[in-house]
Formats: C-alpha cells, sequence, structure tokens
C-alpha cells in the first residue's frame, strides 16, 4: 500500500536547493543529530561584552513571570535544594505534563543504576564452521548486541580485523542478528515517518538508524544517492531506494519499508537530508557486505535472523564506547535511538527478559518509584511520545533524590544563560547543567544549578499547552503555524527563572532577583 504525506513545512522550502543546505536533523560532517530548534543555545564563543546590572525594583512573583510569558497552556515548576530538598519555590508543581525529551535524564539514571558507567555494547561477528584456505565453510554472522553508536567507520574495523583471517568467500549464509533486543518499526508511531530521529529500533542498529539521501541536478535529470554516510566513509546502500516522480501533492510518499518516491518540483537545484531506516540489521549487512568487497571478501545478500545457530564460533568482537560516553553524547544531541537502545538495555539486565519500549517503560517507571519515590507516566525512553507524564515536583524530586553529585549532573548540557533581550550571558557566575525536551507547544527543562553564593539546587520547568497541539497535529505541519513564537516563549521563560534562580542564597531568592543580573567573574 502507498501512504502518502500530507502538506508539510517542507513544502516550498525544505526541499528547495535555494537554500543550499543539508535538511533535518543531523549534518552533513558528523552521524550526530542537531540539537533541536529552539533549544537553549549550546556554548558559544560570542562577542565578550559587560554583563548588565539592572536597577533593582520590586520583587516579581513566579506566578506574575510565568503570567508574563503568555504561553496560554500549562506550566509546572519546582526549585528545590539538592541536598536536603528543601522546596525554595513552586508554582503546579503537581500538574503531571509531557516533558519531551527532559525524560532522556531520567533513561540516563536508570541506564546507569542498572548497567553502570564502565558498560560496554559489543557487537560480535560469529562463524558456524572452519575457514580453510580463505573460505569459511558455513555460516558468516554479524551480531548484534545494541550498540545505538555502531557506524560505517566501525563496520570498517570489523571488517579489516575479519581481513586478517585470509578469509575471501563462504559456503553458507551471511545472517544479521537483531534478538539482542525487541525489534520496533519506529520508536513513535503518532510521528511523522518520514523523520530522521523516529527510525526503526532493532539489537543490530547502524548509524542511528538513518540513510543519507542526496540529490543533485544532472542535465534534465536527477542523480539521486542514498549513501551510509560519516565524516570519513561514505559507503553506498543498495537496500534503500529514493525514486523522483513527476507528480501534484505530497512531496514524499512511501512505497515500502526504506522505499520512498519523491516530488521532482520540490528538490530545487540540490541538496540532501537524511531519511529514517525501518530495517537497521538489513542496512547493517547491506553496508558490511560493501565494505568487506572492498576488501576482497566476497559475502551473499544478508538474511536478518532473530535466533543464533547453537553452533558458532567467535571470531571477532567490538566494543563501544563505555557507557558514560555514550549517555553524555545522548544528553547533549537527545538522540532518541541512543535513549531507547540504553532504556530498553537496562530493563533487559533489571528483569531477565528483553521487553518492548511501552513495557520496558513501565518498568522504568517503577524503578524510578521504588528508587527515588516519585510517581511518572513514561511510555518510552527518550520522551518522544505525547503521551509521557511527570510533575516539576516529581522531576525535582528524582534529582534531590539521585544527589547533588548525581552521576548525571556532569553528562547533562552546560547551559549558557542569556538576558531579558536574547544576548548571551557569558560570564554568568551561576552554572547550570540541564536537559532540554522540545516538540511543538511543549518545552521543558531540568537539572541542576550551582548559584552564585555556591548553592547547588535541582530544578524542573514543564510547560505545555495540549490544545494547540492537538490542533498543530490536525494540521498535518510538520512546524505548525504558532509552534516556534510558542515555543520561543517559553525558552524565554526558562531563562528568566534560571536568571532568578542564579542568585540563591542559604535557600533564598534575593527581593530583586526578577530584576537583576549579578556581574560574573
Amino acid at each position: 500500500m502507498t501512504v502518502i504525506f500530507t502538506r508539510r513545512a517542507m513544502v516550498g522550502g525544505l526541499l528547495s536547493g535555494a537554500a543550499g543546505v543539508a535538511l533535518a536533523e543531523a549534518p552533513l560532517s558528523s552521524l550526530r543529530p542537531r540539537m533541536r530548534a529552539g533549544d537553549p543555545a549550546p556554548e558559544l564563543a560570542p562577542e565578550t561584552s559587560p554583563v548588565p546590572r539592572v536597577a533593582p525594583r520590586e520583587r516579581t512573583t513566579i506566578a506574575e513571570l510565568i503570567e508574563a510569558a503568555n504561553l496560554d497552556g500549562k506550566v509546572s515548576v519546582m526549585l528545590a535544594d539538592a541536598e536536603t530538598g528543601e522546596i525554595v519555590e513552586s508554582l503546579n508543581a503537581g500538574e503531571a505534563l509531557p516533558p519531551a525529551s527532559v525524560t532522556k535524564a531520567v533513561t540516563a539514571l536508570y541506564a546507569l543504576d542498572a548497567l553502570g558507567p564502565d558498560y560496554h555494547f559489543v557487537t560480535r561477528i560469529f562463524a558456524t564452521g572452519p575457514i580453510i584456505g580463505g573460505v569459511l565453510d558455513g555460516d558468516l554472522i554479524l551480531a548484534g548486541g545494541g550498540d545505538p553508536t555502531l557506524s560505517s567507520d566501525d563496520l570498517a574495523d570489523i571488517v579489516a580485523e575479519l581481513q586478517t583471517t585470509g578469509l575471501k568467500e563462504i559456503t553458507g549464509d551471511f545472517l544479521c542478528w537483531r534478538g539482542a533486543l525487541p525489534y520496533a518499526e519506529e520508536i513513535e508511531p503518532s510521528q511523522m515517518d518520514y523523520l530522521g530521529y523516529n527510525p526503526a529500533v532493532s539489537g543490530l542498529n547502524l548509524n542511528y538508524n538513518r540513510v543519507h539521501f542526496k540529490w543533485s541536478k544532472s542535465g534534465n535529470g536527477w542523480d539521486v544517492e542514498l549513501t551510509a554516510r560519516t565524516e570519513t566513509r561514505v559507503p553506498p546502500v543498495t537496500m534503500a531506494s529514493v525514486r523522483v516522480e513527476d507528480r501534484d501533492g505530497a512531496v514524499f510518499t512511501v512505497l515500502g519499508p526504506d522505499r520512498w518516491t519523491v516530488k521532482r518540483s520540490a528538490l530545487g537545484n540540490g541538496g540532501s537530508r537524511w531519511m529514517p531506516v525501518r530495517q537497521p540489521a538489513l542496512y547493517c549487512g547491506d553496508v558490511f557486505r560493501g565494505l568487506a568487497a572492498d576488501a576482497g571478501i566476497t559475502l551473499p545478500a544478508a538474511t536478518v535472523v532473530d535466533e543464533l545457530p547453537e553452533e558458532r564460533t567467535e571470531f571477532i568482537r567490538h566494543r563501544s564506547a563505555p557507557l558514560r560516553e555514550i549517555l553524555n553524547e545522548m544528553l547533549l544531541y537527545s538522540t532518541n535511538l541512543t535513549a531507547e537502545i540504553c532504556g530498553l538495555t537496562a530493563t533487559r539486565a533489571r528483569s531477565r527478559t528483553a521487553l518492548g519500549i511501552r513495557a520496558s517503560a513501565a518498568q522504568m517507571n517503577q524503578w524510578a518509584g521504588q528508587e527515588h519515590g516519585i510517581e511518572c507516566g513514561f511510555v518510552d525512553h527518550s520522551g518522544l511520545s505525547d503521551e509521557d507524564r511527570i510533575s516539576a515536583g516529581d522531576m525535582t524530586k528524582l534529582l534531590v533524590s539521585a544527589g547533588a553529585d548525581s552521576p548525571v549532573r556532569p553528562l547533562m548540557k552546560r547551559i549558557t544563560l542569556r538576558d531579558q533581550e536574547g544576548n548571551l550571558l557569558e560570564h554568568y557566575p551561576a552554572v547550570v547543567r540541564a536537559k532540554t525536551g522540545t516538540l511543538n507547544f511543549v518545552s521543558a527543562l531540568s537539572g541542576y544549578i550551582q548559584s552564585a553564593e555556591g548553592k547547588d539546587l535541582a530544578f524542573a520547568i514543564l510547560t505545555a499547552s495540549p490544545e494547540r497541539r492537538a490542533v498543530g497535529i490536525a494540521s498535518g505541519d510538520e512546524i505548525p503555524e504558532g509552534a516556534r513564537a510558542w515555543n520561543s516563549r517559553s525558552k524565554r521563560l526558562q531563562y528568566t527563572l534560571l536568571r532568578r534562580w542564579g542568585v540563591v542564597s542559604r535557600g533564598v531568592i534575593p527581593e530583586d532577583a526578577a530584576a537583576t543580573v549579578p556581574q560574573g567573574g
């Protein structure tokens, strides 16, 4: 059956080559997804300017600050002493709202608790027979261990090691095992199918389960290229396809798993974007086979399996970076696949059973209640679902329970604050490490503050407009009308509250905290 996408924000711009930029969720030069539009800015190197002092005025209450933000939605806020749990300030702290990618901070704690910071994902090569005279008499197996960071470069390293065995060909099948974790065709079914940050989940993954689609004009036609590119390699991909068509209407249609068509008139003069992969184990096998051919090893087309042969010998073992590094990148770049894999793997370790995304999220909810005494309603590990729920009170309570020296605190992104006009406060004396969360008409921020006086604080700011989000989803637009403005207002509120809280001393907010911006060193 052909699935057709209705009008999206892509029309009239997203696929236009006039802009001359790469599209969607990842830069061409890296496998790491871009930070979401509207997130608090990462640390930059702007021109240095003095931090302004604003004259003190009568204290503004947190309710007045929220009202002034004009969010016409729901807001849940809490600030607490990270060491004692004493509440410093709160409003509607019990209101459970979608936390978006703030969920990943919970997932990181869950994974660290179950697996430990030094856990490694392992990808293996097995064989079911001996290699004699360069010929493997049996099957070759590429066995995934769930590694969410496995890249084409890693596969090339595995092929190079395989080459040292003298292997040239095999008599049996080339098997790709994905059974280390349950397979899901996509993380969140309610999200749009063409979004690169909503790929399939599997025990064998590659390049965050995205394929790079590039197009360029060639005479009266188009050159289309699908690759498993990294910063150093551009391996071709044959298991996926994109066909250019002359037609009206939808920019993309889906013919089947990893088979797309695109409207010719939307392509402009050329461009590129990341597309989600729905068959990651097959994708991994396809790329591995091509890299092996380049190394003089002939393999048949990959066959995906969920069960490993009982009789097998391990030839090669590839280990990922330690979990702490993987989680650090997850929290920095908000990679949904990494969050789901880490959550699923933690559940498998705790329960000795591999569960699907929703069942695993239910286990994470139970863990959060048992270990940290909070109530939460997550249905995934990434925050991509509208159904995820937690209150600012419970999110803050979890961070307090984890402690001011929580293992997740140093892994969080350093948030550079901005003043009322949006200018970076490069020398602001408070240090904020937090996780952002952004969906259309949903914006959240939660983490830790070390105030200018050295006070350790935990906080959560959750904002959402369910009515606006429902209308936006019904519109069929990737970025509905008003979403950017609404989310920007929420970000400004977050910065306002962080500036206010950054001057907390001995658990007390100064009278002029809403107006005063202290000088940095």
